[in-house]
């Protein structure tokens, strides 16, 4: 039986510079989908995956990321003075229980293997762990995370959520060699980050979700250079694969956006906006009248 993960590590030490200027004054984790922040929904995904633990691997100027999670007693108070109950109930659950997070910094930009290392001393020598990354906004249910923590209580060794991609895209993403196909689950044989054109082994990208073994940990201690420069978690979880150890992809059920990028994420916000029964009405007949003037523009 699979060791329970309840640890996960969110890495958002980012600069956000796709999202200049907003990102001058505010983390881009901060920006808003609809009407919460995108770390709200990380940690919504990791809370009803079980997740109890939560670190944030951070840099400077994200203050008010850490802030986000405080109580805020003065707001509370005041929306109960004021009746405010169903306001008061969205306010606190976004509160955090003290020491359910923690907070460490990367000093250096060098790469998603290296932020997650940088969270080494929070982690035990024999524990799994998750990582989400924010930019990767995936609207599942049940949510993606609780998929592959289902999905790793029966295959052990280490997950990445995997999700088809058009052949020309693959050179995006890390991308898994599969060694055999399951349906849902499939075993990798290796992962190439970010092959060139053309050399893709596979269609199935890996996207911002992982279950990782406690080796992973160890791996990235020893990992060099990787793609861009970079200390890459893809190689460290290749390290996996190439020691004998199971690493398993998950076709997760769900839509991912990249709200890494500025089309992604308006094509979130209107997901999410429709995806909204308080909001669907409303915002669905807007985006006919939309649809209807721009047929009309192009006569």
């Amino acid at each position: 039986m699979s060791q329970k993960v309840t640890k996960a590590i969110f890495p958002v030490a980012g600069l956000g510079t796709r999202f200049l200027p907003a990102t001058k004054s505010i983390p881009k984790e901060i920006m808003t989908l609809v009407d919460r922040p995108l770390i709200q929904y990380a940690i919504d995904e990791a809370r009803a995956a079980g997740i109890e633990e939560f670190i944030f691997v951070t840099s400077r100027g994200k203050g008010a990321l850490e802030d986000y999670f405080d109580h805020s007693h003065e707001l509370e108070a005041s929306l109960k003075a004021r009746g405010k109950a169903e306001l008061l109930k969205v306010l606190q659950a976004t509160n955090m229980d003290s020491g359910a997070i923690a907070y460490v910094r990367q000093h250096k930009a060098l790469g998603l293997g290296h932020a997650v290392w940088c969270a080494r001393r929070l982690m035990a020598p024999d524990e799994p762990f998750a990582v989400l990354l924010t930019d990767d906004v995936i609207l599942g249910e049940p949510p993606c995370l609780q998929q592959m923590i289902e999905a790793y209580a029966e295959t052990g060794g280490s997950m990445v959520a995997t999700m088809e991609v058009a052949p020309e895209k693959t050179s995006s993403y890390g991308v898994l060699d599969v060694a055999e196909d399951m349906g849902a689950i499939v075993r990798a044989r290796g992962l190439v980050e970010k092959p060139p054109a053309g050399a893709a082994p596979s269609n199935l990208a890996v996207i911002g979700r992982y279950i990782l073994a406690p080796t992973v940990m160890q791996n990235l201690h020893h990992t060099q250079e990787g793609s861009g420069g970079e200390i890459q978690l893809t190689d460290a979880i290749a390290d996996e694969l190439a020691a004998g150890r199971d690493v398993f992809g998950l076709r997760f059920r769900g839509q991912r956006y990249d709200c890494g990028s500025k089309a992604g994420f308006l094509q979130a916000t209107v997901a999410f906006g429709l995806a909204r029964e308080d909001l669907r009405d409303e915002f669905s007949e807007y985006l006919d009248d939309i649809r209807a003037a721009t047929s009309r523009a192009a006569e």
